[in-house]
């Protein structure tokens, strides 16, 4: 049987290789193309890393597997709680290779934090794989738990760069770390393949995308990106290997941040209440700047050991306070509606949902830029996105932000649409998929695909029935047919992912995914 090698590039977007692989200089992805298929890759939205790691892995939407960001708003009990990996309700396409008999190893993806156990391996990573206070994770982060003794015995392995990137400005040390982490993760995930004579492996690097984020088509992606395409060259010539290339979102470089708190407090969806931060940033003090004095100083792990975190919490970002904050900065009793970033509002069941929702739909339809342009490509109902037995709980309202659009939900800001602020480049729906490999087809660029036909995909091409519960679909790449069937979906309880979520939104924080 053909082995399957998928490397997953976060936030990978053709808008952005595409004038690199017309130049050259990524010879490895042009003839991956050439020789096989590809085609964009439609994420779920909104486009996130979480959830759509997870709509990939799962062949499902949110509403499938019950998480739609880093955070869940609930306006009725006054609380937002941020999601870690315990929190999605799904098997994913490993479990299904390890019922078949086939092992697996899943390298670096984000949700998978604390590891749960596989047939193979699982090496936890994303923002998501923090433990306590202090940012870094020095172990409890690989299954089998001894695993990780080789991981830093052998490769010199850490879950996050040191020193982390936090800055545009910052082309040093930062980005050649996340360099030799990248290649790390990639080395990694090989051996384990080869060595352990895996049938499936997956490896994710999640920090590509950090670097589009910060520098978008500037000098320290480019050079991250010729990293990936010296290793497709390797890993194209794998024996008897599958080798798909993946992305669970785009991006685009950002035009404009659209702070969609501020815009429903001063369209009447939202009360204010004055906190702390109000005053911290009426007299400069932001999070960035304290992170910036507190690197040149050297007192960056000190200040993060010795200061308590929810002291740390009251110091908002430069775009306004984030996450559990914003339920503290409104008033909840006259409050409509509150938002999470880059698209999910959370309506107050306290009004008349079905009205509101109506009215805020309208309004929004109608926000413009400075041109005129609609800053929208869609603005949803849930139930027009998602569908499954936890669409109760997820967001009453979806909007699909314009490529360049950054909806930003800091509160605390002086204006509802500025300049970007921190980000170079954000997320887009639209990402990548090319697929080469023995059982695979040269059909060269095919119409777009979904993310949640991936694993459906691969299923079928490792002779695995597809489970019912999957929204994707088996993609039509194959040399032959694969000629496989249906089967019972694996209850998510007996394949669990892990993990506590309160420790995870300080990393997304500092990342700026919950800037």
């Amino acid at each position: 049987m053909t082995r399957t090698f998928v490397v997953g590039l976060d936030g990978a977007a053709w808008r952005l290789i595409e004038p690199w692989i017309d130049d050259g200089y990524l010879p490895n992805l042009a003839a991956l193309r050439e020789s096989g298929t590809y085609a964009t890759n439609r994420s779920c939205l909104p486009p996130v890393t979480y959830p759509n790691w997870k709509c990939y892995s799962s062949g499902k939407n949110p509403g499938k597997h019950s998480v739609y960001w880093w955070e869940r708003i609930d306006l009725a009990d006054e609380r937002i709680d941020i999601m870690g990996g315990r929190d999605f309700r799904t098997a994913e396409l490993w479990d299904y290779l390890n019922a078949d008999g086939q092992r697996a190893a899943v390298v670096n993806m984000p949700s998978m934090y604390p590891p749960r156990e596989v047939d193979g391996y699982v090496v936890s990573g994303g923002p998501d794989a923090v433990e306590g206070e202090y940012r870094s994770l020095d172990t409890g982060y690989t299954f089998p738990p001894e695993f990780e003794r080789a991981l830093t015995e052998y490769y010199d392995y850490q879950v996050h760069p040191d020193p982390l990137l936090s800055s545009n400005d910052e082309r040093g040390a930062e980005v050649d770390e996340i360099l030799r982490l990248l290649d790390l993760r990639l080395e990694v995930a090989r051996d384990l393949f080869l060595e352990e004579d895996l049938e499936f492996t997956h490896v994710t690097l999640f920090y590509l995308n950090v670097l589009h984020h910060f520098f978008w088509d500037e000098e320290p992606t480019k050079r991250a990106w010729q990293l990936v395409d010296e290793w497709l060259s390797e890993l194209a010539d794998l024996p008897d290997t599958n080798l798909v290339i993946m992305s669970d979102h785009g991006a685009a470089a950002t035009t404009t941040e659209f702070y969609v708190n501020e815009w429903l407090a001063e369209n009447g969806y939202l009360t204010r209440a004055s906190g702390v931060e109000d005053y911290f940033q009426r007299v400069g003090l932001t999070r960035e700047n304290a992170l910036d004095v507190a690197k040149r100083f050297g007192i960056v792990d000190v200040l993060a050991k010795t200061i308590p975190e929810s002291v740390q919490e009251l110091v908002p970002q430069s775009a306004g306070a984030k996450r559990e904050r914003k339920m503290e900065l409104i008033v909840p009793e006259q409050t409509k509606a509150l938002a999470s970033g880059q698209g999910p509002i959370y309506l107050n069941p306290r009004f008349d949902v079905a009205s509101v929702r109506e009215d805020l739909i309208a309004d929004l339809e109608a926000v413009t830029d400075e041109r005129g342009e609609p800053l929208f490509t869609g603005v949803y109902r849930a139930e027009e996105v998602y569908d499954g037995p936890y669409v109760d709980i997820g967001p009453d309202v979806v909007v699909d932000q314009r490529p360049g659009v950054h909806v930003n939900d800091g509160m605390g800001g002086d204006a509802v649409q500025t300049k970007p602020d921190r980000w170079a480049a954000e997320n887009t729906p639209t990402g990548i998929f090319v697929a080469d490999g023995p059982d695979f087809r040269s059909r060269g660029e095919i119409p777009e695909i979904d993310i949640r036909d991936i694993a459906p995909t691969i299923l079928a091409a490792h002779g695995v029935d597809i489970p019912t519960d999957v929204d994707g679909e088996v993609l039509d790449i194959f040399v032959d047919d694969p000629g496989v069937g249906t089967q019972a979906p694996i209850d998510h309880e007996d394949a669990r992912a892990g993990g506590p979520s309160e420790e995870v939104a300080d990393r997304l924080t500092e990342l700026g995914y919950m800037e």
